[in-house]
């Protein structure tokens, strides 16, 4: 990693709790955590806007949650996040397919028309090069009313955020999900 994280007990005392939580939760303290918590009130404040975007009454369901924080993690590069989200979404959709086939969605049956249409305005948000259309907007309101896009938009702009930060320092993965490697000389 480009910036170290401390020794748990240099943390403030308020911010242990959480990590204690990740460890019974992952098997041990999450690295993208340890660095959000050099500066505390910006830990906190990552740490509400996450917990307001992964509740359970989100209009986003749990899968679709996922299939979003892992194809922007895929476009950010950030390894740390491709690891820990295809983990949640493999558990959250009972198996790897859709994990393993995420990159080409737009080639794949297993891909509904709802998940479809997230994943085309998920990249339209984050790609530089894209636009979002009115069109797409359209497409999207055959699904969700306009609190639910403004959810969706919220959740593929932190996910934006939170895959930059990871991959602009550089924080690998940690394990939690055996991503099967392209075959040597394809480029993911």
């Amino acid at each position: 990693m480009r910036v170290t994280t401390k020794p748990l007990n240099e943390y403030p005392w308020l911010l242990r709790p959480f990590f204690w939580s990740q460890k019974k939760k992952y098997g041990e303290v999450l690295q993208p955590g340890l660095l959000w918590a050099r500066v505390p009130k910006l830990f906190a404040t990552v740490a509400m806007l996450y917990g307001a975007l992964d509740r359970k009454s989100s209009p986003l369901s749990p899968v679709l949650r996922s299939l979003v924080t892992v194809r922007v993690s895929q476009i950010n590069w950030c390894h740390f996040c491709v690891d820990i989200n295809s983990a949640t979404l493999a558990t959250r959709s009972g198996s790897m397919d859709k994990v393993e086939n995420l990159e080409q969605w737009k080639d794949s049956d297993l891909f509904d028309d709802k998940e479809r249409a997230v994943l085309e305005y998920t990249e339209a948000v984050t790609y530089s090069d894209q636009q979002v259309t009115d069109e797409l907007v359209v497409r999207l309101k055959e699904f969700f009313d306009d609190d639910g896009v403004v959810e969706l938009t919220g959740l593929i702009a932190f996910q934006n955020l939170s895959s930059k930060f990871n991959s602009a320092l550089d924080v690998a993965p940690q394990g939690f999900c055996k991503i099967p490697q392209a075959p040597s000389g394809d480029v993911g």
